[in-house]
C-alpha cells in the first residue's frame, strides 16, 4: 500500500463507489489535494460531486480504493473512528441548511465546538464572530424558523468555519442564495480558507464558483475527465437549488 506525497493532506487512489440501488457513483477516481489549497470540483449534476466529498470526507466507507489525510488510511477507520475525524479535523457545509430549530443562530454556529467541550463563552465569541462577517450578526439571537433560507445557509457557513476545520468540504455552498449573496459569501469563503491554510473542496456545477479555486478536477459520469463546460447558474436558481441533489 503506497503512502501519499507529503504535500497532499488530502490524497484518493482508484475510488470506485456504488449506490444502493447498483448505479455507479464513482469509477476510478484519483486526485491529491495540496495543504491549504482551494480545488473545485466541478460538473452537472449527477456528476459524482457529493459522492466524492462523502467518500473522501469518510462520511461514507469506500468500497474499492484508498483515502488518505495526512497520511493516515481512512478507508481502513471503523465507523467511529471515521466519525471522530469528521467533528476534530473536518467541516461540512450542505446545500440546503440543517440548522437545530430549538437553538438560534449563533448557538447553532458554536454547537460544533460546544460538542468538542471548548467554553461556552470562547465558543459563543468565535460563532458571533464567523456571523459578523457573514453579516447576519443582528439576527444571532433568532432561532432557524425566524430566518430566511440566505439566512440559514449562513448560519451553516458560519458552523464550519468556526470550528477553524483542516479540511472544510464545501457542496454547492451557496446554492440556496441569490447572485449578489452569493459573490459576498464565496469571497468570505475563500478569504477565510486562505487566511487561515484551511484545505478546501468545493463542489460545484457553476462555472463563476469554480473560478474562485485554485485547480478544478471535473467529474463526468463518476470519472476524471480533462474538461466540463459549466454554465453560469442563474439569477433565480438561487430560490430553488436547495431542492436539487446531486
Amino acid at each position: 500500500m503506497e503512502a501519499p506525497p507529503d504535500n497532499d493532506v488530502l490524497w484518493a487512489r482508484a475510488l470506485h463507489f456504488q449506490h444502493s440501488d447498483g448505479s455507479p457513483g464513482l469509477s476510478g477516481v484519483s486526485l491529491g489535494v495540496r495543504e491549504g489549497e482551494i480545488l473545485a470540483v466541478s460538473g452537472p449534476r449527477g456528476s459524482g460531486k457529493t459522492t466524492l466529498l462523502h467518500c473522501l470526507s469518510g462520511l461514507v466507507p469506500v468500497r474499492r480504493g484508498e483515502v488518505w489525510f495526512n497520511s493516515v488510511p481512512v478507508h481502513t477507520m471503523g465507523p467511529m473512528n471515521r466519525e471522530r475525524l469528521r467533528r476534530d479535523r473536518f467541516g461540512w457545509i450542505d446545500p440546503a441548511p440543517v440548522l437545530v430549530p430549538e437553538l438560534n443562530a449563533w448557538e447553532n454556529a458554536a454547537l460544533p465546538l460546544l460538542l468538542r467541550g471548548v467554553g461556552r463563552a470562547r465558543a459563543k465569541t468565535a460563532a458571533l464572530e464567523w456571523l459578523e462577517r457573514l453579516d447576519i450578526g443582528d439576527r444571532s439571537r433568532r432561532r432557524p424558523h425566524e430566518l430566511t433560507q440566505s439566512e440559514r445557509q449562513r448560519v451553516a457557513i458560519a458552523r464550519a468555519l468556526a470550528t477553524a476545520p483542516t479540511v472544510l468540504f464545501a457542496d454547492e455552498p451557496t446554492a440556496p442564495l441569490h447572485r449578489a449573496d452569493r459573490a459576498h459569501v464565496l469571497r468570505t469563503l475563500t478569504t477565510a480558507a486562505r487566511s487561515h491554510g484551511i484545505t478546501v473542496l468545493l463542489a460545484t456545477h457553476d462555472a463563476e464558483t469554480a473560478a474562485l479555486a485554485d485547480r478544478t478536477v471535473s467529474l463526468l459520469d463518476g470519472r476524471r475527465v480533462n474538461t466540463v463546460h459549466l454554465p453560469p447558474v442563474a439569477e433565480t436558481e438561487g430560490r430553488a437549488a436547495c431542492s436539487l441533489s446531486v
